[in-house]
């Protein structure tokens, strides 16, 4: 009865180190089977056997469990040399490495900063990431500290992740629960979203939208320009509509510039109900017009045949802009008479719609330009351009 007992216990010490999750599943049989041959021994076998057999039993575990470690650690080794790092980087990542692993001293500040600032490419990336994830764990087990890096440390990763085309890598720096000790935020998102207005990838804007909502970012008056701005540029008013509704339901006060782009995009499309409506969550918000939001009124009264209404609204811009400031307007009204009709012409779907829009537009820009010099209003416009536009030839 004494040696059953005895048994057990051996057996309930060699339980908890067969689960190690780090252990290959072999192991953990092997450790059961020797556990199961000690409880069905004779009772003759003697104290002395049972203790070499566990001494050969931790021996086996100890040395399998070495030699799964320094494994995983060489496999890890050579990952990390994979590809083709830049010489200046790969220096830095390992003397970063020597010092935080080996020394288990924590390495100067500057080596990290100098790091970020000379990654070039996707490898170069890579190490940055995993000298993240080794000075968190250093942070953690060595200094106790438990925060993550800084906010400025932080964006900055995500604006290197951007500069290099590393979006995969930058979109980590937005994750709530990550390994690398980064911590999320708006800026580090706007970089991600300046990288897609300026390379026209709104599918990068959705992704980074998405990754805002599930981590619990706030939406900013920024985040409003950068995806309105990318909308317009991609032609993409459906998700400029889907996201309008969001910003405006999360209460941000969206810029003037924000409403250019928005108002600019609905009468490019010759969207009047979606025009006014706009103009009408614009003026709750700013008293005066821009000068983009001004002419984008103009061209919706020109779209109702309003030429009167819409030649009002010009001669307020020319009566609020200073003497300096003239050829801007006067490049704006070029732009209204001859440029703008193409586009909306071209937009609408229908062949019939096209010609009933271009008949109107060929009476009520002409119309407009009339009501203005009747005013007493000099006005630089070549309407025998206008007459000429293919656009308005039916």
């Amino acid at each position: 009865m004494q040696f059953l007992q005895n048994s057990r216990r051996i057996a309930r010490v060699l339980k908890p180190i067969t689960i190690i999750p780090e252990a290959d599943l072999r192991f953990v049989s092997s450790a059961s089977q020797i556990s199961g041959s000690f409880q069905v021994r004779n009772h003759s076998s003697s104290t002395s056997s049972v203790s070499q057999g566990i001494d050969k039993c931790n021996h086996f575990h100890s040395n399998s469990l070495s030699f799964l470690i320094q494994r995983s650690h060489f496999s890890s080794e050579a990952a990390k040399l994979a590809g083709n790092p830049t010489v200046t980087v790969k220096e830095l990542y390992d003397k970063i490495i020597d010092s935080a692993n080996v020394k288990r001293s924590m390495p100067p500040n500057a080596w990290l900063w100098s790091l970020i600032e000379n990654c070039q490419n996707q490898d170069d990336i890579h190490l940055l990431f995993d000298v993240l994830q080794n000075l968190r764990r250093f942070r953690l087990s060595n200094l106790r500290i438990h925060d993550n890096f800084n906010s400025n440390l932080c964006q900055q990763v995500a604006k290197t992740c951007v500069r290099v085309g590393a979006i995969d890598s930058g979109k980590k720096a937005l994750w709530k629960h990550n390994l690398h000790g980064l911590t999320p935020s708006v800026a580090s998102a706007h970089h991600l979203l300046s990288y897609a207005l300026e390379h026209k990838k709104s599918d990068i804007m959705v992704e980074v939208m998405k990754l805002l909502k599930s981590n619990d970012l706030p939406l900013q008056p920024g985040t409003a320009d950068l995806v309105f701005r990318i909308c317009h540029d991609t032609d993409k008013w459906d998700l400029l509509a889907k996201y309008s509704k969001k910003f405006t339901r999360a209460g941000v006060k969206l810029r003037k510039t924000t409403f250019d782009v928005w108002m600019e995009f609905a009468a490019k499309r010759g969207d009047t109900e979606s025009l006014w409506k706009v103009e009408k969550l614009r003026s709750e918000t700013y008293n005066q017009h821009t000068l983009s939001t001004a002419f984008s009124c103009a061209k919706g009264f020109l779209l109702e045949s309003k030429p009167e209404e819409a030649a009002a609204v010009v001669q307020v811009i020319c009566q609020t802009y200073r003497d300096d400031k003239k050829s801007v307007v006067s490049t704006e009204f070029k732009k209204l008479v001859n440029e703008w009709p193409v586009d909306v012409i071209r937009r609408q779907t229908e062949e019939e719609d096209k010609k009933a829009l271009a008949a109107s537009l060929k009476s009520s820009i002409p119309s407009m330009v009339n009501a203005l010099l009747s005013s007493g209003l000099t006005v630089n416009v070549d309407l025998d351009e206008l007459y000429k536009n293919e656009a308005l030839l039916s």
